[in-house]
């Protein structure tokens, strides 16, 4: 697994906070660093695997990486995104505080995942661009701005994560979006979920599709088939019991599915089933 040092990301030891825009992110694989990261998606789809766990990714994702958290990206339509890196929290000499706006490990669970609206992205993407545009001197004012920013930036996307428990229509897209990323394995009718939501069902159709590059039920069975695969490479549980866990209800169609989509058929993970 690769290492990623800051030496080659940071022009100095002085400079706190580095935007490195990734126009677009193509698949790349498993690595960790030596700093942190903030990962904004702005456009397109793909596949986040953290600490080996996978997680789709579309416009207003937010990710939060720890200089101990391994991560990939996989799958990748089109995802345009813009990494923030930073030393650690606690390494800013003219700021403090930054840990409380970042999410925190409880329970041995870390909420890596966020999900912002549009009008909070267009904030957050205006104050990356004064990040970028920043002096990268050893001056104490040049430094202090980088940290100034980067907090402004911070508190932004931690009232954007507030902001989407709000009672508007893509608050609630989100809000459909995370049930779906946790209850992927349940029966799922559309026309109940877009009442449970509040959400016209052909709104819901039109607006999955713009944020996941699918169908809603072809975006479905694209998260039940990522988890599968996250269990066939971290759990005994034969293949059949795997494919009714994730909400498969035949193991045959599952496989085709499954090589349909990984290009391999399950078995090929196992060697056994």
């Amino acid at each position: 697994m690769n290492l990623l040092h800051s030496s080659d990301f940071f022009p100095s030891c002085s400079v706190p906070v580095v935007i490195e825009p990734r126009e677009p992110q193509q698949a790349f694989p498993e690595h960790h660093h030596d700093f942190y990261e903030i990962v904004i998606v702005e456009q397109g789809a793909g596949v986040h695997v953290f600490n080996g766990t996978p997680y789709s990714l579309n416009s207003g994702c937010v990710c939060f990486v720890r200089d101990h958290d391994r991560h990939l990206f996989e799958q990748t339509d089109g995802l345009i995104l813009t990494n923030i890196l930073f030393r650690a929290p606690d390494a800013f000499r003219f700021v403090s505080g930054i840990e409380q706006f970042l999410p925190s490990e409880r329970d041995g669970v870390y909420p890596a995942h966020w999900r912002i609206n549009q009008q909070v992205l267009q904030r957050v993407k205006g104050l990356m661009t004064l990040l970028q545009q920043a002096p990268t001197g050893e001056r104490p004012e040049d430094i202090a701005l980088h940290e100034s920013v980067f907090m402004q930036l911070v508190v932004q996307l931690w009232q954007g994560c507030l902001a989407r428990q709000e009672n508007d229509q893509e608050g609630r897209l989100h809000q459909l979006l995370d049930w779906l990323q946790n209850h992927y394995a349940e029966q799922v009718e559309w026309p109940e979920l877009a009442e449970r939501f509040a959400i016209p069902l052909r709104t819901l159709h039109r607006q999955l599709k713009h944020h996941t590059n699918m169908t809603p039920q072809r975006y479905l069975t694209h998260l039940r088939l990522l988890q599968a695969r996250h269990m066939l490479c971290h759990s005994d549980s034969s293949i059949t019991d795997i494919a009714f866990r994730c909400g498969f209800g035949d193991s045959n169609h599952f496989s085709t599915l499954f090589k349909r989509e990984f290009t391999c058929p399950p078995r090929a993970l196992r060697g056994s089933g």
